[in-house]
């Protein structure tokens, strides 16, 4: 619980910090790109201050032996220009589709909290760059919870983001970054890659979009890619949903996900 502690009292000092600061009565200049659904980020790119946005998400996985069930809910918000703060929690859980068949056991998955700085914005060459970094703390699961520690391991993860628009429509996004996961029981740590590129389509005359998302993974020598169809609709001002298909390429035990996000700016 130290780590968390750590956390929280970094992230107070940051904000503290960027509002003894003045800021300018002008709005900074700011991109518009269209960011992904499944793996989006922790704020809009070049983030102004007093943003805020809620999401929930709901994903459904067919696995061989059973079934997933995500849940997750967030919170992001915007402190001081170009950057933005994220707390979520994401459940997670399981059922079996044949009596004889094991299944993870159901748990709170983890609580993350996030940081990212939009440290380049360039309206001219409609470019974006961000640097951010997440803190997750993995939880034990439901079953557990009278017998061991509640945070079970820590995943160190910073980031890099690169977007640019083409035009006024199509977008392309990077999102690469190293996963350090460090099991408490063991304290063992483990060094993952995972690289996700988008490339969307904003629909002439409307906030809606059409595209793609490309999540890779380079876990244990073994490089693994699920494909993700998706399209965005603005239903108001304030509210959108997103609709995601999952398709992975290579993982033989795991069938095609459907994914939905509602994302609310108040």
């Amino acid at each position: 619980m130290n780590v968390i502690k750590t956390y929280l009292s970094v992230a107070a000092v940051v904000v503290l910090a960027g509002n003894c600061f003045s800021q300018t009565a002008t709005k900074p200049e700011k991109v518009s790109h269209a960011e992904p659904l499944y793996l989006d980020l922790v704020r809009d790119l070049g983030a102004r201050k007093g943003e805020k946005e809620f999401n929930a998400a709901f994903d459904f996985t067919k696995f061989k032996n059973f079934n997933e069930q995500s849940f997750l809910v967030e919170y992001e918000f915007a402190p001081i220009n170009r950057v933005g703060f994220e707390v979520e929690v994401d459940f997670s859980f399981f059922r079996r589709t044949a009596d004889n068949a094991s299944a993870p056991n159901s748990k709170i998955e983890s609580l993350r909290f996030s940081t990212q700085y939009s440290f380049f914005v360039s309206t001219k060459l409609k470019t974006t760059l961000a640097v951010g970094y997440t803190q997750i703390f993995e939880l034990a699961d439901f079953k557990d919870y009278k017998k061991s520690s509640l945070v079970t391991g820590a995943v160190y993860n910073p980031f890099f983001v690169a977007a640019k628009r083409w035009g006024d429509h199509f977008n392309t996004l990077v999102y690469a970054y190293p996963l350090l996961e460090h099991d408490f029981a063991t304290n063992r740590l483990d060094l993952d890659w995972e690289i996700n590129t988008s490339f969307l389509f904003t629909i002439p005359q409307t906030k809606h979009f059409v595209g793609v998302e490309l999540n890779k993974e380079f876990r244990d020598g073994k490089f693994d890619m699920t494909i993700r169809p998706q399209a965005k609709i603005r239903v108001s001002q304030q509210v959108a949903l997103g609709f995601v298909t999952g398709i992975p390429t290579k993982k033989k035990d795991e069938d095609i996900s459907s994914f939905l996000r509602i994302i609310y700016e108040p």
